[in-house]
């Protein structure tokens, strides 16, 4: 028999508010509430959320002080812990380690975690200069969870207006490319097929909030309703934020959920979870087509779990930009023609932000329910390839107890690489995108290594130049940077 402190998941619940108008405009909290009733019911018993000891909210972008509270007096746990975390897409794998960990060792019984966006509905209120109504949820969270780091974006990014996600992921697909030996053309094609296969994922998922089918042609093709975003990328490589959706997990012990009557074909058992952060910033990693992070825990997680990656019947690989998915599948060594996410990724899954893993985690549980002896890998990111959590979940009872495992100092002796601020004179391009204004050109961000093998970083406004970017490889070659803003193709 295992360990009854054994902590398990046992109700899920989704939610998706595919509003037309604003005044079917439902409120993160109304979100969160919604799945939270949907994950008791999942649970297949009545009334047991007021003996919820510990409400935990994954942060998102509203202006809630602290909504925890406010859900544990709606449920009837008016004296459960209320927990919080920070922002980023690494935390909703961070809480169920650190809930995972406190009912094995700590005395929890009973918890539950939610999370909500109402990405859609703010950008219909945003444009008709409407606001809207968001309900007082003040006081102070009994505990964060997470500690701060550093801003997403290195202080010599930020001087070259590089402050936004969709301005690095792009770089460094199109390093893959060229680590790859790729043709633009070819990597165009196979990066779209990737996302087609996410696509077809989506449309598989009942909680999926694009349920139409996607060829790699459309996906790839800029169009009316593709625009591009920033080269290599279209409007559909992006992560879709436009998305109003809750998610609730609840997880208790394995006492627990006998106590309460669970039935033990509702548990899904996290079995390790592993965390750590690659070097900070682009401006300072190694290269731009590999994460030491992600290799350092996949191995630890692996090891961790007696789990081979072929053993692995589901995974979710965090998914806000095909680089994300690209690089840690090289790190894992996983196929990319294989299955790799269970919810159809943050583009056509739905991409609420910080709270997308927990639709993952959500997911992977009705999934495992259906296939005895499965296992599955969630992995988690926030920022920009920065931050990683990730954790290995499965349908039958663990050969041993839970384990959490931080690697922070493996991957902090890893190599790292100088960053100049100023620099003039010869250099090797590295990587780069074009990012646009509607159909046009507007800036080129460049990566460049001088003869040092130092890193600095150039923009461009030649129209020239970034029109050439599109169609033509301008990874390794020669420039002169002349300044911040200005550079010379030598060859």
């Amino acid at each position: 028999m295992f360990n009854p402190r054994t902590p398990v998941l046992v109700g899920v619940g989704q939610v998706l508010n595919r509003l037309e108008t604003l005044a079917e405009a439902k409120e993160p909290l109304e979100m969160m509430m919604d799945a939270i009733l949907m994950a008791e019911k999942d649970t297949g018993v009545d009334q047991l959320l007021a003996q919820t000891q510990s409400v935990r909210v994954v942060r998102g972008m509203w202006g809630y002080k602290n909504p925890a509270k406010l859900l544990a007096d709606r449920i009837g746990a008016s004296g459960a812990e209320s927990v919080g975390t920070l922002i980023g897409g690494n935390q909703n794998q961070v809480v169920i380690n650190e809930t995972a960990s406190a009912i094995l060792n700590n005395g929890l019984d009973l918890a539950v975690i939610t999370g909500a966006e109402n990405g859609k509905s703010a950008g219909k209120a945003r444009k008709a200069g409407i606001a809207l109504a968001e309900t007082p949820a003040p006081g102070t969270y009994d505990r964060v969870i997470g500690a701060e780091q550093q801003p997403e974006h290195h202080e010599f990014e930020r001087a070259r207006g590089i402050m936004r996600a969709i301005q690095i992921y792009p770089m460094y697909d199109n390093a893959i490319r060229q680590a790859r030996g790729e043709s633009i053309n070819q990597h165009a094609e196979r990066v779209s097929a990737l996302w087609s296969r996410f696509n077809d994922v989506g449309q598989r998922n009942p909680s999926a909030w694009v349920q139409h089918n996607m060829t790699a042609e459309e996906i790839r093709t800029p169009s009316e309703t593709n625009r591009r975003i920033s080269f290599p990328y279209t409007k559909f490589m992006n992560a879709n934020m436009s998305v109003d959706m809750g998610a609730a997990l609840i997880m208790c012990s394995a006492s627990k959920a006998n106590s309460l009557g669970i039935a033990q074909d509702r548990w899904i058992y996290p079995y390790a979870g592993v965390v750590g952060y690659d070097h900070f910033s682009a401006s300072v990693r190694d290269n731009f087509y590999s994460s030491p992070g992600i290799r350092v825990i996949g191995r630890r997680l692996l090891e961790l779990t007696d789990t081979k990656v072929d053993e692995l019947d589901f995974v979710d690989l965090y998914s806000c930009f095909p680089s994300a998915v690209q690089i840690a599948a090289e790190e894992y060594g996983f196929d990319e023609n294989r299955d790799l996410t269970v919810t159809g990724g943050l583009t056509f899954g739905g991409g609420p932000l910080n709270n997308y893993v927990m639709h993952s985690i959500a997911r992977t549980v009705e999934l495992l329910r259906e296939k005895k002896g499965a296992r599955a890998l969630i992995t988690a990111n926030g920022g920009n390839l920065y931050k990683h959590a990730h954790g290995i979940y499965g349908s039958e009872p663990p050969d041993r107890d839970f384990s959490v495992e931080n690697v922070q100092a493996e991957i902090d002796a890893l190599p790292s690489r100088e960053c100049l601020s100023e620099f003039a004179g010869d250099a090797t391009i590295e990587s780069y995108t074009v990012m646009f204004n509607g159909d046009e050109p507007a800036i080129g961000h460049v990566a460049c290594r001088t003869a040092n093998d130092d890193r600095t970083w150039v923009n461009t406004a030649d129209p020239d130049i970034m029109n050439a970017m599109l169609v033509e490889e301008f990874c390794r070659r020669p420039v002169r940077v002349k300044g911040p803003d200005e550079l010379t193709i030598l060859g």
